[in-house]
């Protein structure tokens, strides 16, 4: 799998699935989840709605993994996953780690070969940017999947520079 680390709006991404950060409600919200509601449109929150009055009608554990329509974005599918918030009293890393895995699995259920991530839980939910990258890196490099191509799509320059630090240091470790 290659993986390739980039700046900018994931809702721009031309891949088959989308990762959102969703929250437990699947029925939008802020951040990368707001902003995948918002350009995806209606049919997303159509999807989620069917989704919560369904199997998930408690809504979505951190670290489960679901998909819907990509609705108005260039992707085919949406794939929500709810990281979980940071704790500096509890070791949640596995349950981030999950929120990848799960992810990866899905998309190959779909059949999907390129994919692209969000940092998870590296926004509202507090992770440290640094752990948020290493974390996923582990799963990504790690991962039996038939998923060609992975994009982890950086918000800004700066979780940018960081990413590259932390895959350089990676690199440098194997």
């Amino acid at each position: 799998m290659r993986i390739e680390l980039v700046t900018g709006d994931i809702t721009g991404e031309r891949v088959d699935a989308i990762v959102n950060a969703a929250n437990s409600s699947l029925l939008g919200g802020g951040g990368v989840d707001g902003a995948i509601h918002r350009k995806g449109g209606p049919e997303i929150l159509a999807d989620c709605r069917t989704l919560r009055a369904g199997h998930y009608g408690r809504g979505l554990r951190p670290g489960q993994a679901v998909a819907t329509t990509a609705g108005r974005l260039p992707a085919r599918w949406v794939i929500h996953t709810v990281g979980p918030v940071w704790s500096d009293s509890e070791d949640r890393s596995a349950i981030l780690r999950d929120c990848y895995a799960n992810s990866l699995a899905v998309a190959a259920d779909l059949g999907a070969t390129s994919v692209a991530f969000p940092v998870i839980s590296a926004g509202v939910y507090r992770w440290p940017k640094d752990d948020a990258v290493a974390q996923a890196l582990t799963v990504l490099t790690g991962a039996p999947t038939p998923v060609d191509l992975v994009r982890l799509v950086l918000f800004d320059e700066a979780t940018h520079a960081i990413a590259e630090r932390v895959r350089q240091q990676r690199v440098g470790r194997g």
